[in-house]
């Protein structure tokens, strides 16, 4: 049996064990940084397959890396692994999905790695839609859990045709607070620094940069906290806001702008100002065109037809991008509906325990095991894989 065989073989007869995990993260969903159930279920089964495992790595308790080298050397792929669910909605992104099928595709390539040379790694990422401790693929990055990838692959679940690699902004999380002084508004206002005001400027200050901002930036927020009584000054205000832009050198520029907001605001009103990151920054996705034609490639062989995304996709954010910045990275679509359903909906949580989602696992694994396997025995390939994602980082 060939390499490729195996592989197929080893998908579909353990399909039935990973679509069952499936199921069982779906009917118990938990968000990040609580992704107990998940995290223990998946590194068991690859403990099960004889891999490595670690738990609670890169300062995430349900983060965990599994990995299997061969003696004989080779390129190190990794699979990215998500399962972690929607507050009050629970797997309305199809993680229970994303999270079997990467774990299915390590244990499929590692049937082989003996014979073709290398290491493959399976890493548990939680946290994705952010939440408490959200976004691990940046502690991943920071803490060197990169540094030696070749490649790294996954495939997320969707409602639309199958789908290369998409654009994805990057993402900067910022708690922005002020804090002034109390004081009896009606009294005494003369002796109280109102943090609110500052606020308020800050809030229409970003408003007022929105327009002289390039359409790759969106920025949003919210007021957490005005105040306790109308009676009283505000001695402190607190604000969170996303700031989203196509490339790294792009966010830097956005999030300096909004400090120097937060500055004059606190010059104005006499409050103390503070911007900072609230969880890791989310980077944007660097494509790499070569990458993805593989496993298109690897999908037609499947019979099955991937698309390109179109020119006016829909703009979002995911910490895939954090790996992107610093090894080549797919993140294709999959599709697990078989109509249009939007995402982080009960729409979309059905399709995720469905019977076409289930199916998607084993279709998923195989696709990424055997883009994983093409990379492995093409050198040239590879070599010309990273040199591209080398210059698409530079020209970001």
């Amino acid at each position: 049996m060939s390499v490729r065989d195996t592989i197929l073989a080893y998908a579909d007869k353990q399909a039935g064990v990973y679509q069952q995990i499936a199921l069982d993260i779906h009917a118990r969903p938990e968000v990040s940084n609580y992704e107990f159930f998940a995290s223990e279920t998946l590194s068991r089964q690859l403990e099960k397959e004889g891999f490595q495992v670690k738990l609670d790595v890169a300062g995430h308790r349900t983060g965990f890396t599994a990995a299997y080298k061969s003696a004989k050397p080779g390129p190190v792929v990794v699979f990215l692994a998500e399962y972690d669910a929607l507050g009050g909605l629970g797997h309305g992104c199809g993680h229970n999905l994303f999270g079997a099928t990467s774990s299915l595709a390590g244990a499929a390539l590692k049937q082989v790695i003996d014979e073709v040379g290398g290491e493959v790694r399976v890493y548990g990422t939680p946290g994705e839609e952010g939440g408490e401790n959200g976004s691990a693929k940046g502690s991943f990055v920071r803490e060197g859990f990169l540094n030696d990838v070749d490649v790294a692959l996954c495939a997320h679940p969707s409602s639309g045709p199958h789908m290369r690699t998409s654009k994805l902004l990057g993402v900067a999380p910022v708690d922005i607070e002020f804090w002034g002084k109390a004081a009896h508004a009606a009294s005494a206002p003369q002796d109280g620094v109102n943090a609110l005001d500052a606020l308020i400027l800050t809030y229409n200050g970003i408003n007022a940069l929105r327009q002289h901002l390039t359409s790759d930036v969106r920025i949003h927020g919210i007021i957490v906290k005005g105040g306790d009584a109308p009676n009283t000054v505000p001695d402190y205000a607190h604000a969170k806001f996303y700031l989203r832009a196509a490339s790294a050198p792009t966010m830097d520029e956005v999030y300096a702008k909004v400090e120097r907001i937060v500055e004059g605001a606190a010059l104005m009103t006499g409050a103390k100002g503070r911007t900072q990151l609230y969880q890791n920054r989310v980077e944007n996705m660097v494509r790499t065109p070569l990458l993805d034609d593989v496993y298109c490639r690897v999908m037609e062989s499947l019979g099955q037809r991937v698309e390109a995304p179109e020119p006016d996709e829909p703009i979002g954010s995911s910490d895939v991008g954090n790996i992107s910045q610093v090894a080549p990275t797919i993140q294709p679509y999959i599709t697990i509906s078989d109509e249009a359903v939007a995402g982080h909906s009960e729409a979309f949580k059905a399709a995720a325990c469905s019977r076409k989602g289930l199916d998607s696992i084993p279709l998923g694994a195989k696709a990424l095991a055997l883009t994983a396997l093409e990379v492995i025995q093409h050198p040239d390939e590879l070599a010309a894989i990273k040199a591209q994602h080398a210059r698409a980082v530079r020209e970001q």
